[in-house]
């Protein structure tokens, strides 16, 4: 019967390659001509597919690439199974935080530009940044109460400080601090109805929302997942004087043809937009996402774009390049090489490092939009050092590895508790695969 399963999840992958070869994702080639198992590659579907007939997935798409060929593909399952639609490789999902990678190379592009340094201040390019005030934690040792006071910053936030979420910024969804917590709530940066959806406000809106609100730490001192990606974003609208959904269109998703990449889905698109079930299966708990149909009132850095598995390869590919892809340049070697570096060093204190965040287990730093892989070792998943990654609330995952010259996507819209589960089963049978 496994045999069975990996023989028919190969010949499926087999076809659905035949199928790509005229879209626009990366040339194809056999596994065996990148050092790719055909047999061991397979499976990888025929594992997932397990998950999708179980009905713990609803469906997915996989994409896996090495010495920038596409040596594998697989689609299965269901975009909507509400309605019977099934999953194709063209889907396009809700990417939740993988648009933050995206959006750091936008900033990075104006950093290569001269118009930001990393070293700036916020407030200098958004002046409701300036004069904050960090909400401090005080724990009373005898009745164990936590109070708070508001004190001055010791320095504001800079650029820097945004691309590697030391900014002091918070998720209201994440954040423990109760005054930081309350002011996001207030000013509907928060909103527990939906998590991480504020496209119902102005881009003037949020930055003078978000000026306001306390800090939850001294910038620079601390690494807290944040809406800093959210504040990239308007940084990069103050600079260029454009929508940031323009501005990314015409410097980076047009030049690398990722045509189905954007922050809203087109009428003519809508029907290929891969949905989630409606009750999560592990909590029974409704599954809430954003609305991606109609144009938001800002464009989401760090939640708010959409795109398929064949546009968001061909940008790991990009930056496993260097920063180039089939003739176009986005970015410098040496500015990707920055970004994929440590960021955090020694004296950033990381309460949470940024892999358990994001698989469950240490062994990654954070550079400039990206974990980074700090060693072959520690972590308690497959990988090398210097490898970039990460992942969406939605369930999307990607990884490079510049070391295996490895790229890897997994597309899904599966929100909950499981999506850890899935990145670590997806990354470790891809690396299985290796000759």
């Amino acid at each position: 019967m496994r045999c069975t399963l990996i023989a028919k999840a190969c010949l499926g992958a087999a076809l659905l390659l035949a199928a790509l070869t005229s879209a626009q994702t990366l040339p194809i080639a056999e596994p065996e001509e990148v050092g790719l198992s055909r047999p061991r590659l397979a499976k990888l579907g025929a594992v997932l597919k397990q998950e999708v007939e179980q009905n713990r997935l609803p469906g997915v798409v996989l994409m896996v690439a090495r010495k920038g060929k596409l040596a594998y593909a697989d689609a299965f399952g269901w975009q909507d199974k509400a309605k019977g639609v099934p999953m194709t490789s063209d889907a396009i999902f809700r990417l939740y935080s993988m648009t933050k990678p995206l959006v750091s190379v936008a900033l990075m592009q104006l950093v290569e530009d001269g118009k930001v340094q990393l070293t700036d201040l916020v407030a200098k390019f958004l002046p409701p940044f300036k004069d904050q005030r960090v909400s401090v934690a005080h724990l009373d040792p005898v009745s164990a109460k936590v109070t708070y006071t508001l004190v001055p910053v010791v320095r504001e936030m800079t650029i820097h400080d945004l691309l590697r979420h030391t900014a002091a910024l918070a998720y209201g969804e994440i954040t423990q601090n109760g005054p930081v917590k309350e002011a996001y709530a207030k000013a509907g940066l928060w909103q527990s109805v939906r998590d991480y959806d504020s496209r119902d406000m102005t881009p003037q809106e949020q930055v003078e929302r978000l000026g306001k609100a306390p800090l939850a730490h001294q910038p620079g001192t601390v690494w807290d997942y944040s809406l800093a990606v959210d504040v990239q974003g308007r940084v990069v609208e103050a600079v260029s004087g454009k929508r940031l959904a323009q501005f990314m269109e015409e410097r980076m998703f047009a030049p690398l043809h990722m045509s189905d990449t954007g922050f809203w889905v087109p009428k003519d698109k809508f029907a290929r937009l891969a949905e989630p079930f409606a009750l999560d299966p592990a909590t029974g708990q409704a599954n809430k996402l954003i609305d991606v149909s109609a144009i938001p009132k800002n464009d989401s850095g760090g939640a708010g774009a959409v795109g398929s598995a064949g546009d968001y390869l061909r940008f790991c590919q990009t930056m496993l390049n260097g920063g180039e892809l089939d003739g176009a340049r986005v970015l410098s070697r040496s500015t990707v090489k920055l970004m994929i570096s440590d960021h955090l060093g020694s004296r950033i204190e990381v309460p949470v490092q940024p892999s358990e965040l994001l698989l469950g287990t240490p062994g990654y730093t954070f550079g400039l939009g990206f974990a980074v892989r700090q060693s072959d070792g520690i972590a308690g998943v497959q990988g090398s050092a210097g490898e970039f990654t990460w992942a969406g609330y939605a369930g999307t995952y990607f990884f490079g590895d510049p070391k295996e010259q490895l790229c890897a996507v997994y597309m899904t819209q599966a929100p909950g508790a499981m999506r850890a589960y899935y990145r670590k089963m997806f990354k470790a049978l891809v690396y299985q695969a290796l000759e």
